[in-house]
């Protein structure tokens, strides 16, 4: 057995962070939080393997993009919500004109 850790081992403090939440938080909820870790340990070695051996930089912005999507921002968020709401009021034979708000939403940034 070798002293060297693995560099996919969360360090020490970081699993004692986690057991104290044991205490405060779903097991679930932990343990989730602790495979995201390593997952994005095993993805982020794999990009720099990408890079260093292949150069292929937009194939890491890729694999990047595909394995950790951005959630949708709160305007993409507001408008399925909004559609949602619609689709819905006329489901149930209610007029709904959404237009003023849809066109409000459209116009802001998609931060």
């Amino acid at each position: 057995m070798t002293d060297q850790q693995h560099s996919n081992t969360p360090p020490l403090e970081l699993v004692e962070q986690w057991a104290d939440m044991l205490s405060s938080r779903s097991d679930y909820a932990v343990f989730s939080l602790a495979i995201q870790w390593g997952a994005d340990q095993e993805l982020k070695a794999c990009c720099d393997t990408l890079q260093r051996h292949a150069h292929w930089d937009l194939a890491v912005f890729e694999l990047m993009a595909d394995r950790r999507p951005k959630p949708p921002s709160l305007k993409e968020q507001a408008l399925a919500e909004l559609e949602g709401l619609r689709g819905d009021a006329n489901s149930m034979g209610m007029g709904f004109n959404a237009l003023a708000i849809r066109r409000a939403l459209e116009g802001m940034p998609n931060d």
